[in-house]
């Protein structure tokens, strides 16, 4: 009996020294594994090269960012953006569009399954961007990589963390911390047809053209609002597209606690675009001071309302 149980101590003691090898030959595999490549290409904001076949990144906008596409060589590009894309341009340099917007609470499994066979099955090089290419679009990207190359969880989170997706979009980190392979089942149910663009709701389109203007304002800022007359309309159409996102019935069905981040969004656009149009004569740095306050007032209601509503 000491023999029979000695003997079994061994098999014991080496299934677990063969595991721990396992573990560690797999460690090192993936170590070895290129770091994604970060690439500088003009109007296109943070773009990486992920391997071979996909490129993860932000909005391609306009005819010199395409082309910059096209001379990499890509032939697929994947929007996860709610910005209609660019299919005309894109279909005249070669390359086409697949349009399957996500938000900022996690890529829906039904969606990534569309990803993954997208990927699988189109033309490449492929191209997956969102607006700035920092967080939705980069958590797409990682689903497809575990799908396709072979990427675990953990390797996928830290791709997050490369790209800058922020902590604060939990689901997006869970995304690529528990999604799984699809099945054969699964894509085959996904179907062999890719939109070229996807209708979005209403209250997304009207988000997407605050972005537009808040960007396009916190560039001024960063330059002193010089251009006043454009940045007295992007304030003002700010007001406007606050207040119409509240009328919406998807903004009712939110509740009244949405509705009235929404009244705050737009009475600090009202501030601020009142602070814009004011001149206070000499007190040039109180008027400075009253301005960047109200800038960030804006900011701050739109950091509140997706804190609570868009990131988780």
């Amino acid at each position: 009996m000491k023999l029979v149980s000695k003997f079994a101590g061994w098999i014991v003691l080496f299934v677990a020294s063969h595991v721990v090898a396992q573990d560690q030959q797999a460690k090192q595999t993936t170590s070895k594994e290129p770091a994604p490549q970060k690439l500088q290409i003009a109007r296109i904001e943070n773009t990486y090269k992920l391997s071979s076949n996909l490129y993860s990144g932000g909005d391609p906008h306009g005819l010199e960012a395409l082309t910059a596409l096209q001379k990499l060589g890509i032939k697929t590009i994947i929007s996860v953006d709610g910005v209609a894309p660019d299919i005309e341009a894109a279909r005249k340099l070669g390359m086409r569009y697949v349009h399957l917007p996500i938000g900022y609470d996690g890529v829906p499994r039904s969606q990534a399954v569309r990803m993954v066979k997208a990927v699988k099955s189109l033309p490449g090089p492929i191209y997956v961007h969102c607006h700035h290419g920092t967080h939705r679009g980069p958590a797409a990207a990682a689903v497809c990589e575990i799908a396709v190359e072979g990427w675990t969880n953990e390797r996928a989170v830290d791709w997050l963390k490369i790209a800058g997706t922020s902590a604060d979009y939990l689901g997006l980190y869970t995304s690529a911390r528990e999604f799984t392979v699809p099945t054969a089942d699964e894509l085959a149910r996904a179907g062999d047809t890719f939109p070229e663009q996807s209708k979005v709701a209403d209250l997304v389109e009207l988000m997407v053209k605050v972005d537009e203007r808040w960007d396009r304002l916190k560039a001024a800022q960063k330059l002193g609002f010089p251009a006043a007359n454009q940045n007295r309309d992007d304030a003002l159409q700010l007001v406007e597209l606050f207040r119409e996102s509240a009328r919406l019935p998807e903004s009712k069905e939110k509740g009244s606690a949405f509705q009235r981040e929404m009244a705050t969004a737009e009475r600090a656009a009202i501030g601020f675009h009142e602070s814009l149009t004011k001149t206070d004569g000499p007190k040039v740095v109180d008027s400075s001071k009253t301005l960047e306050a109200a800038f960030n007032a804006v900011g701050k209601s739109c950091k509140a309302c997706h804190a609570r509503y868009r990131d988780n």
